[in-house]
């Protein structure tokens, strides 16, 4: 399994926690730290075993209000880095 903490930027949550299974493809897990809560845990649940590509390409851009970014995006960069990671191991 592939784990990280991401630090998101310009978004009300602190940390997203990303798992994905060993080939970097799946989600295991999402969970996030500060932000929205029930928004937050609905997002994690609806990704739990999904494609990290099909993920990524659904919630990439998403903004929130004024903000260029969301804790949606956010989990899109903290899923490129843990796919990454897969890669690189």
């Amino acid at each position: 399994m592939i784990e990280i903490n991401y630090r998101p930027r310009g978004v009300c949550s602190q940390l997203i926690y990303v798992a994905l299974d060993d080939s970097g493809k799946t989600i295991e897990d999402v969970a996030f730290l500060g932000g929205c809560a029930g928004n937050l845990l609905a997002i994690s649940k609806l990704v739990k075993g999904r494609s990290v590509d099909e993920t990524i390409e659904l919630l990439a851009g998403n903004p929130c209000g004024p903000r260029p970014t969301s804790c949606a995006d956010q989990l899109t960069k903290a899923l490129q880095t843990a796919k990454s990671m897969a890669h690189e191991a």
